[in-house]
């Protein structure tokens, strides 16, 4: 019987996958409990693109870290070829890449989160996987081999991931900047029976919150 491989879904703890990276072996999700974990994989080394998203993934490392998360490179090339590929980043930028790189030669890794590019051979697409504390899968983003990423986007997604775990709320179109709701605007979770209701109508009338109407409720975090 064929063996089918399953992508994995939202909400569901990250598949549990033995890797070899440029820093030793790593086990995913397990090394990395109690921390945020960002995976992303690139096309392949030595590539225009996947260089210049490299520099600046590796440009905001510390302020990934302060955010309590660790990044995870990954392609489908040799151990040897990320080192040398890195070894020229450092050269061009004076900076030693500071994360992992995943040498996925057998394509395991990608083909089990569904990272390589159809049509593409063995390339991987753009992908980027946030994995929470608890080893669960929170957001994937994937984009086409001629799009580059932006790296602040995956700050700003883990941001707000971050905050609506924290806060209990949702976080809404461009958090914290949402040019309609305004600065760090947050929105409050409908409620969900007459009770609920009831005290989001009050919470309202006390000025703890703004409305369009009582499904529609938003707050500036403290």
């Amino acid at each position: 019987m064929e063996n089918i491989v399953r992508m994995p879904i939202l909400g569901e703890r990250f598949p549990e996958l033995d890797t070899m990276t440029t820093f030793g072996k790593k086990k995913l999700p397990n090394d990395y409990e109690g921390k945020w974990f960002i995976l992303f994989s690139h096309p392949g080394d030595f590539t225009p693109v996947c260089t210049t998203e490299f520099i600046a993934f590796n440009e905001e490392i510390e302020e990934f870290r302060k955010m309590n998360a660790e990044l995870i490179g990954l392609s489908i090339d040799q151990l040897q070829s990320h080192m040398k590929w890195t070894e020229f980043i450092g050269k061009i930028t004076g900076k030693e890449i500071g994360f992992p790189i995943i040498a996925d030669e057998l394509g395991r890794v990608a083909n089990a989160l569904g990272m390589v590019h159809p049509g593409k051979g063995t390339n991987t697409v753009r992908a980027v996987f946030i994995v929470d504390p608890k080893g669960v899968l929170r957001l994937m983003m994937y984009y086409p081999q001629e799009v580059g990423r932006a790296v602040y986007e995956v700050k700003r997604a883990l941001n707000a991931l971050q905050v609506a775990d924290e806060h209990k709320v949702a976080a809404p179109e461009n958090y914290p900047n949402n040019a309609f709701l305004g600065k760090d605007m947050v929105i409050l979770p409908p409620p969900g029976t007459e009770k609920q209701k009831a005290d989001r109508l009050a919470l309202l009338e006390r000025g703890e919150a703004k409305s369009y109407d009582w499904w529609f409720s938003y707050k500036k975090l403290k």
